[in-house]
């Protein structure tokens, strides 16, 4: 039985008042501290994975300003510069990005129907989907990680991300589609592989679930200074 549930869905996946910085330091998952126009400051982190490659002192930042007095910090980090590259490191940009991408026929043409944040029996996927008589249920996950033109997700280990997959393994059992898509928050990269070092658990489910008949998705995207928008697909190696 599907659950539907109430959400919005942003409809330009951008952002507003956004400033240059320098990362210092990491304290911990959650802030950071950086040099935001001549002064140290408090920054809160929009992504709990480690991405130590690319949290390096000196590092090159966008952060994006509030003004919610609820808020210990004024600053959100958005994206760094790794090399020649702007990498965004915003958890919640993939989705925002996947739903524009696909209002746009990401999938392909006729009219779609999409609905986030839909519960499936015991399980909630990132989105239900209605194209073409097709029905199915698509799980997105942003990827930061990048070794030698490879990105690789995940960047620490992830039961939720094992969960996701063996649950979309179940959809298709049930007939439904079922889609994982790797959005990968940056240019530059040629493939994606799952990363078997940090965790071999998701490494091989996500090659069963690629056997069971759901879809292996990898799209890089273009990261400018205020926006992130789904690119172009990426070869998934397997």
């Amino acid at each position: 039985m599907l659950h539907f549930e109430t959400a919005r869905i942003e409809k330009i996946m951008k952002y507003e008042n956004m400033e240059p910085a320098v990362f210092l330091e990491r304290p911990n998952r959650f802030v950071a501290y950086v040099e935001q126009a001549g002064e140290r400051e408090i920054c809160h982190v929009k992504n709990t994975g480690r991405c130590r490659e690319l949290l390096i002192p000196g590092a090159e930042l966008y952060v994006q300003r509030t003004d919610n007095p609820a808020r210990k910090t004024n600053l959100d980090l958005i994206s760094v510069k790794k090399g020649e590259q702007w990498v965004n490191m915003d958890s919640q940009a993939p989705n925002k990005a996947v739903a524009e991408w696909l209002r746009e026929g990401g999938l392909g043409t006729g009219e779609i129907f999409i609905r986030p944040e839909c519960k499936y029996e015991n399980s909630r996927f990132d989105f239900y989907l209605e194209l073409n008589g097709r029905k199915g249920f698509m799980e997105v996950k942003g990827v930061t990680l990048e070794e030698e033109g490879i990105a690789r997700f995940p960047d620490a280990p992830t039961e939720r991300g094992v969960k996701h997959l063996e649950e979309l393994i179940r959809c298709r059992e049930a007939g439904y589609e079922a889609y994982v898509l790797f959005v990968i928050q940056m240019k530059g990269i040629h493939a994606f592989a799952p990363n078997d070092r940090t965790h071999p658990a998701f490494g091989a489910v996500l090659r069963k679930a690629a056997e069971q008949g759901v879809h292996i998705l990898a799209y890089d995207c273009v990261v400018t200074a205020d926006e992130m928008k789904i690119d172009k697909r990426i070869e998934v190696c397997l």
